[in-house]
């Protein structure tokens, strides 16, 4: 029931939203097709999209390549008895506000940030760097921090239930450490690792917020668009069918990604 209430229910609103019009603050509940017309007649609403998907796809790509080993490490060098300490550390972030990271992003990257000032310092640039802000760069930089917890904690929980005597029995065949790795801890873990990918992937789409801050002009992702329409614009309809295009968009590439991981795996057993 709560489920109905909370999902199920705005989702069908966004839904009717699209196929209606809006002008200024009157409502057409007419049936229309207005709205979709408008997406695929304007290139500028699918150049954001693509933007957004190929954004999301390598933060997720980055935040899951440098939480893997994390998980790795914690689950099989570190001592039982500290393993909660490291999960702690790793949770910090999450007591700082989403907000405050994303302008300390900014205090890092910025002109005469972190960064810049560092290099010159060094003497390894004579110029701040102008392209690790306000562009899709910072955007990628900024979120792949933002969601590396949610990568590192599904992967280390799928490589705690590997059995160890699992590996132990693979080096005792002849395999190595690598070989082991590959055709036993790999895909053991790969239900933590698939959880990991959708968990950033998704939500990275729909963030508005970061690339808002840290975007600039060329920075900006369907997400910001959407509020555009919404906030600024008065056009709550074309604003809920170009959601709905992100959430159909996003809900293929999740279950091609699902099918694709489920076939490979097939090929390794």
């Amino acid at each position: 029931m709560y489920a109905l209430a909370f999902l199920a229910v705005p989702i069908i609103a966004v839904i009717l939203f699209s196929f209606w019009t809006q002008d200024f603050m009157t409502l057409d509940r007419t049936f229309t097709l207005d709205n979709y017309r408008e997406i695929a007649e304007k290139p500028i609403y699918t150049v954001l999209l693509q933007r957004s998907i190929y954004v999301s796809a390598c933060v997720t790509l980055v935040t899951v390549i440098l939480a893997y080993p994390i998980a790795y490490f914690v689950s099989f060098h570190v001592e039982p008895g500290r393993k909660s300490l490291w999960l702690f550390l790793i949770t910090i972030p999450f007591w700082t506000s989403y907000l405050i990271r994303v302008f300390l992003w900014k205090v890092v990257l910025g002109y005469n940030g972190v960064v810049n000032s560092g290099l010159l310092g060094l003497g390894l640039i004579d110029e701040p760097l102008s392209f690790i802000l306000y562009n899709v760069n910072a955007v990628i930089i900024t979120l792949a921090h933002a969601f590396a917890p949610f990568a590192i904690l599904p992967i280390f929980v799928a490589l705690e239930k590997i059995d160890r005597s699992l590996l132990e029995a693979s080096q005792d065949l002849g395999e190595t450490r690598f070989t082991t790795f590959l055709r036993v801890t790999l895909p053991l873990s790969m239900p933590g690792l698939v959880a990991a990918v959708l968990i950033v992937f998704i939500p990275t789409i729909g963030d508005y917020v970061t690339p808002e801050l840290m975007g600039g002009a060329g920075g900006k992702l369907i997400a910001n668009m959407i509020q555009v329409q919404f906030r600024e614009l008065n056009n709550a309809p074309l604003g809920a069918a170009l959601a709905l295009m992100a959430m159909v968009s996003v809900t293929a590439i999740s279950l091609v990604f699902i099918f694709l991981n489920r076939r490979w795996l097939r090929r390794q057993g």
